[in-house]
């Protein structure tokens, strides 16, 4: 049976490669560098004929028949087929959410991973920015009712793709200036297709309503989170976990005084020119405390802090954008971290520090590099299976539960003391708020006052936070309940380790099967696959 899945699986992969450039630049897969997102009706039709051939090829076999580790891969490709196509065909948030079709991070991808030489990445570079304009004319084809943080959103994320072609792409061609003739032209035409289309959003009325609403949420929460657990069990579970972490911080504060301990700790924080600098430090301090405690076996790939690109700003603080797992180029990860904007008031900005203060920085690199995504996607990379699947099926909650988890473990080790403790509590709590926030606002019509008043006061976070996370929770849907969600799942496999098998070696086996859901990570460490 065996001998079936596999070019199957193949098969299917290839064809969500080729129809999807934004999901073979995730992968590090370079043969679709020259392509964009194919969003017009005649593309997106292409695509639902390809994931409903898939769906029904993969329904026809046997999977009970197949070894554990493809029963597994069957599953994963299964729920991705069919997530996909619930994507493109009733969420379709390509006719709502014009930030889909920014081109930024492909480009981006190109200009700044050394994958391949200059003059290699520039023609495709030139190959994208020559489809730009078109791409840009059928977004406004498809694009209806738009709402209207979407519409703001991407009118600075789209000046950002311009400003990025304007301000990097010479940097290239000073590196291989015989393709100037080929590359400028198409830049400029590009630039311009680009400033309009954000002139174009900010000019739109945007009277759609962000939220999903109840039937939609609920089937997008599970695909997203690949879970037994009901959209009403994770919301009882968040609101236990706050009670919880609560009491956890009260018994840490000085009288049980949590804010006036949150306030001290704030009052120690960077500024634009020195976070960066932090970021690094606390990435030196946080690997060494791994390699000193035998966490977890670190890996000698390399991870360079940035600050974020501008037309990734305005959704998070900070990411980590690794290679993809097909990746044949010796490249960096990427530990980004968003500075705040220039047209921030003096009181924003410190509202902004206070809550990515010296401490909750340290927290925030356990998370984001090391031993959190950087480490984790690293030996997720490492992965090789009897097909691509798991390299494409990647869960989010089990990659950003492994990510939070690593913050209580680092804490509980012993790392950073008090003070990184307590923002760690503090990143508990708000985990939990963005699981709560996620359901409620586009569920139960959460009232921004409402929204803001559980996460100033139950989260203790700083206005300039609590108001980036409303827009996130508008902006997104479902991604800010993988945090709580992975981590109540990822602590409880790791709580399952032998009691003769050392923490380091339990680690690297969670960490072995690539990034697989929660429960099919259990699967696979029960039967010691």
């Amino acid at each position: 049976m065996s001998q079936e899945f596999v070019p199957l699986a193949e098969n299917i992969v290839e064809a969500m490669l080729k129809e999807s450039p934004a999901t073979a630049a995730f992968a590090g897969d370079h043969r679709f560098d020259t392509e964009l997102p194919d969003y017009s009706p005649d593309g997106v039709l292409a695509q639902l004929n390809m994931l409903r051939d898939a769906s029904d090829a993969l329904s026809q076999l046997d999977s009970d028949s197949l070894p554990l580790a493809e029963q597994v891969d069957h599953a994963i490709l299964t729920s991705l087929v069919e997530r996909s196509t619930f994507e493109l065909s009733e969420t379709r948030s390509y006719e709502w959410n014009p930030m889909l079709h920014n081109p930024g991070s492909l480009l981006h991808s190109l200009m700044a991973r050394p994958f391949a030489p200059v003059p290699d990445r520039l023609e495709s570079i030139a190959a994208r920015l020559e489809k730009i304009p078109d791409a840009l004319a059928v977004a406004r084809g498809v694009l209806r009712d738009c709402p209207k943080i979407h519409l703001e959103t991407a009118a600075g994320q789209f000046t950002g793709t311009a400003s990025m072609i304007r301000d990097e792409l010479p940097k290239l061609l000073a590196e291989s200036p015989g393709l100037k003739s080929r590359v400028v032209p198409v830049a400029d035409a590009a630039s311009k297709a680009l400033e309009e289309f954000s002139a174009w959003c900010a000019s739109r009325e945007g009277e759609r309503d962000p939220r999903l609403g109840r039937r939609l949420w609920d089937a997008k929460l599970w695909y997203t989170l690949d879970t037994e657990l009901t959209a009403a069990e994770v919301l009882k579970r968040a609101w236990s976990c706050v009670e919880e972490v609560t009491e956890q911080l009260k018994d840490l504060a000085p009288n049980g005084n949590i804010r006036e301990l949150l306030d001290r700790l704030a009052d120690d924080h960077p500024d634009n020119d020195t976070i960066v600098a932090l970021a690094q430090e606390s990435l030196e301090d946080t690997t060494n405390f791994v390699r000193e405690h035998d966490l977890v076996t670190l890996v000698d790939d390399p991870c360079i802090i940035q600050e974020m690109p501008e037309f990734n700003r305005g959704i998070a603080v900070a990411y980590c954008d690794p290679p993809g797992v097909f990746e044949p180029a010796h490249v960096p990860t990427y530990y980004c971290i968003s500075p705040t904007p220039n047209d921030w008031t003096p009181e924003r900005v410190t509202s902004f520090f206070r809550e990515y203060n010296n401490h909750m920085v340290r927290n925030l690199t356990v998370h984001e590099a090391m031993p959190g995504h950087f480490l984790q996607l690293a030996h997720s990379r490492r992965y090789r299976g009897s097909s691509r699947v798991r390299a494409l099926g990647f869960s989010g909650p089990f990659v950003e539960g492994w990510a939070v988890y690593t913050e209580e473990m680092m804490v509980q080790h012993g790392f950073g003391g008090m003070a990184v403790r307590a923002q760690q509590l503090k990143m508990q709590l708000r985990m939990a708020i963005n699981a709560i926030l996620d359901q409620l606002v586009h569920c139960e019509e959460l009232s921004e006052a409402d929204g803001m008043e559980l996460m100033l006061g139950k989260g203790f976070q700083e206005e300039g936070e609590a108001a980036g996370k409303w827009r996130r929770a508008q902006l997104s849907s479902t991604q800010l309940s993988t945090y709580f969600v992975g981590y109540s799942e990822v602590r409880d496999i790791a709580r399952l380790k032998p009691a003769n098998v050392p923490l380091r070696q339990w680690h690297d086996a969670m960490l072995s099967h690539g990034s697989p859901s929660p429960r099919h990570l259990r699967t696979l460490l029960q039967a010691g696959v």
